[in-house]
């Protein structure tokens, strides 16, 4: 088992992120807003409920910095968009945290905001009656301290804390929008059976990674039924937590290739000198990888070879080269490279068929405190509760999560490839990704 300080938390992931000064082009929907110079920044009020429907926010554990603490913290104290203060139609009536740390911030927040803090999962969604008493569901299962398998997957209940809410929903006869964030499982079973009690309960399901929907630089939106031949995504970190951001940056272009997404037939990865030896091999395209780094803002001077893995960076331990190869079942190429030493991003390169030059972009994630990319993706979330449709497909997160389970079990399996049949994943991709665009800052 890996020592619990080397254990990848998003905190970490967003604390080494890029900083740069650009937002969100999301427009206001109709919510409560804050004239800009109102002093909200530095000395913001509290937001009134008044109006509001109520949600509940199941988490595994909510302390500075995690992702309760960015993403349902935005529906209580809402947050900056277009210049303004937005305020989400809808008000986090009640909090169950399963772990409570010495730092937890769960219990003082629902003091001071009037929330109701919940011993069971049952009571936060029912607020102790016998019917549904919320009208959306946060299900944020990241962080706390949790066991490791054997395949060092990091075993988060988010398919169990979905078992009860499913639980509820029979008992009451009712149901309501839910959102789970991150991947849906570390295991493939789990995640396919999250996705069919939303199909057979009939209730709208998100999921996934905030890299979809952060803002990218430049605002690289590949058509519907773009003829991709080969695509890239460059990042770093471990590989299970960051592998799964990185999966979901190369699979939010994937998807948009010429017959819409139709699933994988195999998953390899591979770590160290085998990284290397494949991409001489042909096993990945290093003209891709060259240009995914040219829109990296961290790429360090130097062969890529002997950066990666040869010093921490930031919080980061060292590291070594990690790349998943995904086997399409139409043809097409995806890699993910992870590349701690040598880029602190996440870069995006895709081939066109005809097209000399690669389209490319970068994924800008604004760091911590505010990691405002949590902005980007709690509007999509909004979208969700407001009309009852996830702007989002829940199968691309069904697919990656799939894809990351695979790459656990080829990395377990030291460098097996893996193929996968159940992966027989169909979709269209939406029209419009959900990325925002414009500038993050909004000048007063």
């Amino acid at each position: 088992m890996m020592d619990r300080n080397l254990r990848c938390s998003r905190r970490k992931f967003l604390a080494s992120a890029a900083a740069a000064a650009l937002g969100s082009g999301m427009g206001g929907n109709g919510s409560a807003e804050t004239p800009a110079d109102a002093g909200f920044r530095a000395r913001p009020g509290k937001p009134s409920k008044e109006g509001r429907k109520p949600i509940a926010v199941l988490t595994t554990v909510w302390r500075p910095l995690s992702h309760s603490y960015h993403i349902a913290g935005r529906f209580v104290h809402g947050y900056t968009r277009d210049g303004k203060l937005h305020i989400p139609k809808h008000h986090v009536a009640a909090i169950y945290a399963d772990q409570l740390p010495e730092n937890d911030l769960s219990r003082d927040l629902c003091k001071e905001h009037g929330i109701q803090h919940c011993r069971s999962i049952a009571e936060a969604l029912t607020l102790g009656t016998d019917k549904l008493a919320v009208q959306g569901v946060l299900l944020i299962g990241e962080h706390g301290n949790y066991p490791r398998n054997d395949k060092e997957q990091i075993l988060y209940p988010r398919y169990e804390f979905m078992e009860q809410i499913v639980e509820v929903f029979r008992k009451t006869g009712q149901t309501c929008p839910v959102f789970n964030d991150k991947h849906l499982s570390y295991s493939w079973a789990k995640a396919k059976k999250m996705v069919g009690w939303s199909q057979e309960l009939k209730f709208p399901f998100m999921a996934g990674s905030s890299l979809p929907v952060t803002w990218r630089r430049p605002e690289l939106e590949l058509p519907v039924d773009s003829q991709l031949e080969d695509v890239l995504v460059a990042a770093y970190g471990p590989i299970e937590v960051y592998g799964f951001h990185a999966l979901e940056a190369l699979q939010v272009m994937a998807e948009r290739r010429k017959g819409g997404e139709s699933g994988v037939k195999a998953v390899t990865c591979l770590t160290g000198n085998e990284v290397w030896k494949a991409g001489d091999a042909g096993k990945w395209s290093w003209e891709l990888l060259e240009a995914a780094l040219g829109r990296s803002e961290t790429v360090n001077p130097g062969d890529i070879r002997r950066n990666v893995g040869s010093t921490p960076v930031g919080n980061q331990p060292r590291i070594p080269a990690t790349a998943f190869l995904v086997e399409y079942r139409d043809g097409l190429r995806g890699t993910v490279l992870l590349l701690s030493g040598h880029i602190n991003d996440f870069c995006f390169a895709g081939k066109l068929k005809g097209e000399a030059k690669p389209a490319s972009c970068m994924f800008h994630l604004p760091p911590p405190p505010g990691a405002k990319y949590f902005d980007c993706q709690v509007g999509n979330i909004e979208k969700l509760l407001e009309t009852g449709k996830s702007p989002l497909p829940v199968e691309r997160t069904l697919l990656t999560s799939g894809i990351l389970d695979a790459a656990m079990e080829s990395h377990y399996r030291r460098g097996m490839k893996i193929d996968t049949p159940e992966l027989e994943v169909r979709y269209a991709p939406p029209a419009d990704s959900g990325f925002f665009r414009g500038s993050v800052a909004a000048p007063v």
